[in-house]
């Protein structure tokens, strides 16, 4: 019995052995469940690569979120959809945002589910998680895009009607009613609460309890129907509500608690709540507005200088417009909107710089007049400004003075209102905030590659390079930027490739930034952006803040990358192929080396290979540079590039980084009786680049493309190129001065005021070494005048007398010394 009941065990074990290995393997390892961006879960992937690669998970878009709208305010509010994922009915939804922020979803009765966004202190891409069990477990994961409240699309903001009545209410001939539109759809309710929401900041300045403080103040309406528009005549608040003096209005459904954070819900841009404050205000705003410039003024003489740190403003607008790297267009004033420029009057476009100074977070603000001058403070109340606290704030956020907007506005905008446009005491706010000119500043060095492509060095060197494969455009070890290129073959009209290669994809990297990536498509010129190999959309934003990089695109054919280091990068779609051009501020001298070449202003050594030698100027055929080329070739180790389809992979990622098999045409000729040749001539005239495009793709669309970058690079390098500044000059004491134009051949003319004499020079000139001809000029009284000249008068005449009265002393002493000689004489001959 026990050796039959042991057989039998044995086979028992057997058969359960058996029907295990039937059982499928458990799905553990092959789910998404906190596996978001890996490649490799068992044999399927949760990479973001994964869906155009045909490799994910079935569970990926169960728990790596893809949403819409994919951005917002930082003020919060948003409803976001979470698609290509089904929720049950019963879901408890919780999200969580940057690990700490947690608001309450809901799922709809498509069965989609939803977070709102919440209330944040920074900007950028923030990490969220999901929960379906009400905060048990987190184990779902997406991306939002915070977004600067200024920097929104006005389709997603509560507009205000007449904004400058709003934030002049109160002073004298502004008042009546006040209006507001707004877009339906963003809220959902029939009936909505307007609210009066305040922002300030408490703790001491540049202290670890600095913090910031958004806060409800009171309901304008309860309850209102949800057609899109408010109206109301605002009422003096009392204390304390008229301590808040800047803030934004918010729509959220009546439904909700009124104050209730983080719910469903619209905002208006924040401004200056002149509307609200107290009846002292409406009774004599410009005594009120003086005494909180006053005040502010002391506040300020007790705050660190910033003004050292932050960066120099171009001399140029042609110059502030072209370095793109380290300025951006100042949406308050922009040239290419009409030139609205409220706090700028007699500007016409202003920059703001990009980058927060390194030690106390400030901006840089710089404005220019028609004729392309800066225009400076010391001359106009429109004048350039730097700024306490950065209008975009700074990394890492979240506390002052680094929160993006309002922390500007409370230091360096609503200041301006006390000062300058509710009352008229302007030089108290320019004492703290003058500009600051150009004396220092220094252009940045432009390299472009473009069409089949051509390279124009940092230091002006030009060749053509018709690699198949992926380069370095440039490598440094400053700030470990890289930049690398894609070429492909450039196809005929007709579909076969020619025997040249043109831009495709540009990737690129600034120490631990964000990987970003521009790749030409399908659709003509049009360029897709990918942020780690993730395709991002500007369908809701023209302007990205990522992790150590700024993005801008306003059009699908243009993108500009900028990054701490100045450094800008501009990628043009043209001509079905890409060009690059690259901006490196004065930090990088010495410090390149790649195709783009070794930026030092000397073209002799730009073709360095990565050993360290020089090609030659004598050995610099078309073929010697083809071979320098090639030798920038990346490595799969070193590449920054996505490939995610099948072309890219055998193409990029498993051939050679070069292909030596792919022999470009050197040089092409066409006879002159082809059709193509007269019109070639026609479209490139003396053009070497465009003539060469048009022949080798056969294409005068092509040639003209890289005319046309051609073109732009050469208006580029002029317009930085260094001018020189001598600095402003002020006008005499009791006198006036004409010309606010400060550079190199520019001329300043003075007067004095009725009763004034000028002493000095009456016209001084900007010379070429940076300092101003002449004398410096003074104005004096008549009667000032007078007494001094009778005071030298009366000098030369005293020391006329003493002469006089020394030389007859002298006399007298001589004739004296003759008597008595004459007498001893005559005493001897006694």
């Amino acid at each position: 019995m026990k050796g039959k009941v042991g057989i039998n065990g044995i086979l028992l074990f057997e058969i359960i052995i058996i029907l295990i290995s039937c059982v499928p393997e458990r799905t553990d390892a092959q789910t998404c469940e906190n596996n978001c961006a890996s490649k490799n879960v068992g044999n399927c992937s949760c990479h973001v690569t994964c869906e155009p690669l045909g490799t994910c998970c079935g569970d990926y878009r169960n728990f790596c979120l893809e949403v819409s709208p994919h951005s917002g305010t930082l003020l919060g509010g948003t409803d976001i959809t979470i698609l290509k994922s089904s929720f049950e009915p019963s879901s408890a939804i919780r999200c969580r945002f940057n690990t700490d922020v947690e608001t309450t979803g809901y799922v709809d009765s498509e069965r989609n589910g939803h977070c709102i966004s919440p209330l944040l202190y920074e900007t950028g891409w923030i990490p969220f998680e999901v929960s379906t069990d009400n905060g048990v477990n987190y184990n779902r994961h997406g991306t939002w895009l915070s977004v600067h409240h200024s920097k929104m699309d006005p389709r997603f903001k509560i507009l205000l009607l007449n904004a400058t009545k709003w934030q002049y209410y109160g002073t004298p001939n502004t008042g009546g009613s006040l209006a507001m539109v707004w877009n339906t759809s963003f809220v959902s309710a029939d009936a909505v609460n307007v609210e009066l929401w305040g922002y300030r900041e408490k703790g001491e300045p540049y202290s670890s309890s600095w913090e910031p403080e958004w806060s409800f103040l009171y309901t304008l309406g309860k309850a209102v129907p949800n057609n899109g528009s408010f109206g109301f005549v605002p009422s003096p608040a009392k204390k304390p509500f008229s301590d808040w003096e800047v803030g934004a209005i918010r729509v959220s459904p009546s439904t909700q608690p009124e104050g209730a954070w983080n719910i469903n819900a619209m905002w208006s841009g924040v401004h200056a709540l002149a509307w609200h404050l107290e009846e002292e205000f409406r009774k004599d705003s410009a005594a009120w507005a003086l005494d909180k410039c006053l005040r502010w003024h002391e506040t300020e003489l007790k705050l660190p200088n910033f003004l050292s740190e932050i960066a120099d403003c171009p001399c140029t607008l042609a110059q502030a417009r072209a370095d793109t790297g380290r300025f951006h267009t100042d949406y308050g004033c922009d040239i290419e909107k009409g030139s609205v420029c409220t706090y700028h009057p007699g500007s016409v476009h202003c920059v703001r710089a990009i980058q927060a100074s390194p030690k106390y977070a400030a901006g840089q603000q710089c404005c220019y007049d028609s004729t392309g001058a800066q225009v400076l403070t010391a001359d106009s109340i429109g004048g350039s400004t730097p700024d306490r606290g950065h209008d975009w704030g700074s990394p890492p956020f979240k506390k002052p003075p680094r929160v993006p907007g309002v922390s500007h506005w409370l230091y360096d905008v609503i200041s301006f209102y006390y000062c300058c446009l509710w009352s008229d005491n302007c030089s108290y706010y320019f004492t703290h905030r003058p500009s600051s000119d150009c004396k220092t500043y220094k252009t940045p060095k432009p390299g472009i590659v473009f069409g089949d492509p051509h390279v124009i060095t940092f230091d002006g060197s030009s060749y053509t390079f018709n690699g198949r494969g992926e380069y370095y455009l440039l490598h440094s070890t400053h700030k470990q930027l890289t930049i690398q290129g894609r070429t492909k073959p450039v196809a005929f009209e007709n579909g076969t490739l020619a025997k040249a290669t043109g831009l495709s994809a540009v990737a690129m990297q600034e120490d631990n930034s964000d990987i970003i990536e521009i790749r030409t498509t399908d659709r003509q010129d049009h360029l897709e952006v990918l942020r780690n190999q993730q395709v991002l959309s500007f369908s809701e934003q023209s302007w990205m803040d990522l992790k150590g990089v700024f993005l801008y695109s306003a059009v699908p054919q243009n993108v500009t990358v900028m990054f701490p280091s100045g450094a800008g990068v501009e990628l043009r779609g043209r001509g079905g192929v890409m060009s690059a051009s690259v901006l490196l501020p004065e930090e990088f001298r010495n410090h390149t080396h790649g195709l783009l070449g070794l930026m030092n202003d000397s073209p002799e050594d730009d073709f360095v290979f990565k050993n360290g030698t020089i090609l030659p100027a004598e050995r610099r055929s078309p073929e010697d540079l083809f071979h320098f080329g090639a030798n920038w070739a990346i490595t799969n180790e070193s590449s920054l590039f996505t490939y995610d389809n099948q072309y890219l992979l055998d193409n990029y990622y498993f051939a050679e980084k070069h292909d030596s098999s792919f022999i470009p045409a050197y040089t092409v000729t066409v006879p002159p009786e082809d059709p193509l040749f007269a019109d070639m001539v026609r479209l490139c005239n003396e053009n070497e680049f465009c003539k060469y495009d048009t022949l080798t793709a056969q294409s005068l669309k092509m040639g003209n493309a890289t005319r046309i970058s051609f073109q732009s690079h050469m208006s580029l390098v002029k317009d930085l190129e260094p001018v020189i500044s001598c600095g402003w000059l002020p006008p005499p004491n009791n006198g006036k001065k004409e010309g606010t134009t400060y550079l190199a051949g520019a001329a300043v003319k003075f007067s004095c005021d009725d009763g004034q004499v000028l002493s000095g020079s009456a016209e001084r000139t900007c010379q070429d070494d940076g300092n101003w001809s002449g004398d410096t000029t003074h104005c004096v009284s008549d009667n000032t005048l007078g007494i001094v000249l009778g005071s030298v008068f009366g000098a030369i005449t005293l020391i006329t007398m003493i002469v006089i009265i020394a030389l007859h002393s002298r006399k007298q002493k001589r004739n004296a010394r003759t008597t008595k000689q004459v007498v001893g004489e005559l005493s001897m001959l006694r």
